[in-house]
């Protein structure tokens, strides 16, 4: 089975861009499933459904979404083996530009719509700057040189990775990524993997249901701004 995981910004298109993608594949016969993180509630799942595609979704509730992912996506890998999958494609909950749900060995996929800033790509942490692939979205909608200049800022803050333009409304580029997906390498298990990067720190007061505000209150993880 192939793993791949794809993160990105809210609202830039991940779920368009991997059912424009899974059509693609599944038009080969590949059995596919996709696990769906998020935090409070989705309804993306339906659209996978309608697909076609066997989804299962992992809500975080009041945790950060990157620690629910990695606390769970061993058993997603387990789920996705028994279920026979071809391909097993995770969707992040895309909340956090510290996000870092990229695993060693594990096909990466950032996707980035070119309409956030021309300097967004310099603001996002590790799920765009270890991602094997950017994918940029909503390039129809900006000319060819504000393209290529979100193009180069993406190169600057990731130089190693494969830049591709998805169109997720039309599916253009949709077929490009998919060859990707098929050169991906298997996983069997997760006995050994880790992580491409950190996750974002944690557990401090707050983490842990405080909501009084105050040096007295802060404790564990901190982090104080200097004046």
């Amino acid at each position: 089975m192939k793993l791949i995981t794809v993160a990105g910004p809210p609202s830039s298109g991940k779920t368009s861009v991997i059912l424009k993608t899974v059509k693609n594949l599944k038009d080969s016969n590949y059995r596919i499933g996709v696990i769906k993180f998020d935090c409070l509630s989705t309804y993306d799942d339906e659209l996978y459904k309608k697909a076609g595609v066997d989804v299962k979704v992992g809500l975080s509730g009041g945790l950060c979404p990157d620690h629910f992912y990695v606390s769970n996506i061993e058993d997603c890998v387990k789920w996705g083996i028994e279920s026979e999958f071809d391909y097993l494609i995770t969707e992040s909950a895309g909340l956090c530009n510290r996000c870092s749900p990229h695993i060693r060995g594990v096909l990466s996929v950032c996707v980035i719509d070119c309409l956030s800033g021309v300097n967004t790509p310099k603001k996002i942490g590790p799920m765009l700057k270890f991602a094997d692939i950017v994918v940029i979205t909503k390039g129809d909608i900006v000319s060819q040189a504000e393209r290529e200049v979100f193009s180069f800022h993406v190169k600057q803050s990731n130089p190693k990775t494969r830049i591709l333009f998805v169109n997720g409304i039309t599916g253009q580029g949709a077929f490009q990524l998919g060859m990707n997906f098929k050169n991906a390498d298997g996983v069997e298990d997760f006995d050994g993997k880790k992580l491409r990067f950190t996750m974002p720190s944690a557990i401090c007061s707050y983490c842990l249901g405080e909501t009084k505000i105050g040096a007295h209150f802060q404790m564990g993880s901190v982090k104080k701004m200097k004046f």
